[in-house]
């Protein structure tokens, strides 16, 4: 019986190449964000254990009262107060939920910037390093493929799955607080799901990945050349020549001949090169923050949303860095084809 066989195509191949990265950065990728949002709901547990503690002692105590009536409240009876609730205070109510649903499902996206920092500086040093990349250049897979593998896999597989992990977070968290509301007589859907936005919230964060797959470009970039370059220790490489970079253009002012200051330098080509895989560092360029407006948080929301977020797309900073982070990967492209020992 005559077997055939058929020639692996390029898409497959470059899938196969996406799985590896994935098994073998694993605990990057999938356990250390999910790990974070468990540390994170654990930390609100105990400060909601705590804040309970803590008001039922105030209760019995007789601290606590409804407006100035001087009613004491026996049992946190929060149907009691409930009721007082103006449109304003509701409205509060919603903006301190927003808030801490951030603040709470946030700890995913920290630790995405240093996975994706981490997992780029080795990714094309380390089968260098222990001799494996003779055995990876002797399969039918183009250096370019490689490459690129490692770089879709920072820019894209790994914030997938942090914004997947930071979105379980934040159900997690309202699921939480809702069982303490009940547990005390409240209405969640009036007190938590209600006024609290976390559909919107989720849909900003996925609106947010494409912004991110090309904000974070030139420091993906940046951190692979490094690393399909540097002969030893990639990570002083790559932190110290764009910080030494930066000192020199400090000192000899010689960027006054372009009418720009040593500021804009640290801020465009440092801080480009280093940072841009931190999330929300695109609204810092923008001059933005949770608190823009009049010092409130009453656009948080709508900072938060897809279309503010998308909006980042028409930023000219982020195109030019997008194309520098394609320069480089090119550069690491033919560096990995010359590349046979350190």
């Amino acid at each position: 019986m005559n077997t055939v066989n058929h020639p692996i195509s390029k898409a497959s191949a470059f899938k196969w190449l996406l799985k590896r990265e994935y098994w073998e950065n694993r605990g990057g990728f999938l356990y250390a964000p999910v790990i974070a949002g468990g540390i994170s709901l654990v930390m609100s547990l105990l400060g909601i254990v705590f804040g309970l503690v803590a008001m039922h002692r105030a209760v019995k105590s007789g601290g606590i009262h409804i407006d100035n009536e001087s009613v004491n409240i026996n049992g946190l009876d929060l149907s009691l107060l409930t009721s007082k609730l103006d449109a304003k205070d509701l409205h509060d109510l919603a903006n301190g939920l927003d808030l801490t649903l951030i603040l709470s499902s946030g700890w995913p996206l920290i630790v995405l910037a240093f996975v994706v920092f981490f997992y780029c500086l080795g990714a094309l040093y380390d089968d260098r390093r222990d001799r494996s990349i003779l055995f990876w250049k002797s399969l039918p897979l183009s250096d370019t493929a490689t490459v690129l593998s490692k770089a879709v896999s920072a820019l894209l597989i790994a914030p997938i799955i942090a914004v997947i992990a930071s979105a379980l977070t934040m159900l997690g968290f309202l699921v939480m607080i809702s069982i303490v509301v009940i547990a005390h007589g409240g209405d969640p859907m009036m007190l938590i799901w209600g006024p609290a936005s976390p559909l919107t919230i989720i849909a900003g964060h996925l609106s947010w990945i494409p912004v991110y797959l090309l904000w974070a470009l030139p420091t993906v970039g940046w951190l692979l050349l490094c690393s399909a370059w540097a002969k030893t220790k990639p990570f002083l490489w790559a932190v110290m020549l764009p910080l030494f970079a930066g000192i020199i253009v400090s000192t000899t002012k010689v960027m006054t001949l372009f009418e720009l200051t040593g500021g804009w330098f640290w801020k465009h080509i440092v801080g480009r090169l280093l940072l841009s895989a931190v999330p929300a560092s695109d609204q810092f360029y923008r001059g933005e923050s949770m608190f823009s407006g009049n010092g409130n948080m009453d656009n948080l929301v709508n900072e938060l949303g897809p279309s503010h977020q998308l909006a980042a797309l028409a930023m000219p900073e982020l195109w030019i860095g997008a194309a520098a982070g394609v320069v480089f990967l090119f550069l690491a492209i033919r560096l990995r084809r010359r590349a046979g020992e350190i």
